[in-house]
């Protein structure tokens, strides 16, 4: 028997929302979208996905409102992706199942997620424990952590491996990187 390729049996938020977001490759690229990556051929160098399913993942997401095509150069024409409201509204999202894979599957701290204007380190849900505030997604800076490989191949995982808030674009080259606050260099629990 087939799988099915909807949950129209469902009713249920969390059956709508995985009709949206629940295709495999969907949830990177609006990681990636979020960490700054907003150049088809730079999600496609950093994920190591197909074309053609990375097509199809952008035309969803841009249909869906998740992002939004915007022209940056004429001659040829190109467009970026950028972050919409909405899918900035899947932050809290992806920061749980980070959170939940680092616990549950013993996986090597990647990255610290800190709150820009103070350098504290985000509790589990977006919040700044010394500033008693819930963090934009716009003023949480990312900073490398032990896990990552400090020589990745590709330009995209070089441009990550600087302090950057989430939101801002990224170039290849790590232009646009942030500077991370006064000791928040990646200080907080390992």
């Amino acid at each position: 028997m087939a799988l099915g390729k909807d949950y129209a049996t469902q009713q249920c938020s969390i059956a709508r929302a995985l009709e949206i977001v629940g295709e495999r490759w969907t949830l990177l690229v609006i990681r990636d979208a979020l960490y700054g990556v907003r150049r088809y051929n730079d999600f496609l160098v950093h994920l190591g996905i197909p074309r053609a399913v990375l097509a199809a993942r952008l035309q969803t997401l841009t249909a869906e409102g998740i992002l939004e095509k915007r022209r940056y150069q004429q001659s040829p024409p190109r467009d970026e992706y950028v972050v919409t409201e909405r899918g900035i509204a899947l932050w809290p999202t992806l920061r749980s199942l980070g959170l939940w894979g680092r616990e549950h599957l013993g996986e090597a701290r990647l990255r610290y997620f800190l709150h820009a204007q103070c350098g504290t380190e985000l509790g589990p849900y977006g919040e700044c424990p010394a500033c008693a505030t819930v963090v934009p997604v716009g003023d949480v800076l990312m900073t490398p952590g032990p896990g990552l490989d400090p020589d990745p191949a590709d330009p995209v995982s070089r441009a990550l491996l600087k302090p950057r808030r989430l939101l801002r674009p990224i170039e290849a080259d790590g232009i646009g990187a942030d500077e991370a606050p006064e000791g928040a260099g990646g200080a907080g629990s390992a």
